[in-house]
């Protein structure tokens, strides 16, 4: 799709509709006959871009560890989202997009409590993965032993993605704690 292409090379700000229609082959006012305007073609590129995505959670982390370190497809959903940031409403239907359905997808799958919260973090983790490993191009994260450091990730992965142990109720609930003792007074010397 030329779109995608022309997005994730040049960003939401200096992507045209013109060249989009040329690497389609067709007339750019066909763009705004089918899409309505920019924002509405690039807010179903971003449909598209994000749709695959990884899921972690109990018993998939292993798996979405390995793909992080191992995988060798371009990051057109990274490549993207970094290269359109500084437009605040090509930020938004990016936000808009990976907490309607990724983090949804993701925290839907995760139990106890601040399921949203932890859905973000194991998505941002693996966003800063992807950025070192496809951006960057950490040599550590690309390089051959790569995937030694599968079982790390996955750990890092689980610890979010675990349920939260209670607070240990060894006290009485109507028991109180101590305060604490008052501190001494400083004498003036």
């Amino acid at each position: 799709m030329a779109a995608r292409e022309v997005f994730t090379r040049l960003g939401y700000d200096r992507a045209g509709t013109r060249e989009i229609a040329a690497g389609a082959g067709v007339d750019a006012r066909l763009i705004g006959r089918y899409f309505g305007s920019k924002e509405k073609l690039f807010t179903e590129v971003v449909d598209i871009v994000f749709e695959k995505t990884m899921m972690m959670g109990p018993g998939l982390n292993d798996a979405a560890a390995r793909t992080l370190l191992t995988a060798t497809e371009r990051a057109d959903g990274m490549l993207m989202a970094l290269r359109s940031a500084s437009n605040e409403r090509a930020v938004a239907i990016m936000r808009d997009n990976i907490e309607r359905r990724y983090q949804l997808a993701v925290a839907d799958g995760l139990s106890g409590p601040h399921a949203a919260g932890r859905a973000a973090l194991l998505i941002a983790v693996c966003s800063g993965v992807q950025l070192m490993r496809t951006v960057i191009g950490s040599t550590v994260l690309t390089g051959d032993n790569a995937d030694d450091l599968v079982p790390y990730l996955q750990a890092a992965l689980d610890v979010i993605s675990a349920t939260p142990a209670p607070p240990p109720t060894d006290r009485h609930p109507m028991e109180t704690v101590p305060a604490p003792p008052a501190p001494a007074a400083v004498k003036a010397v």
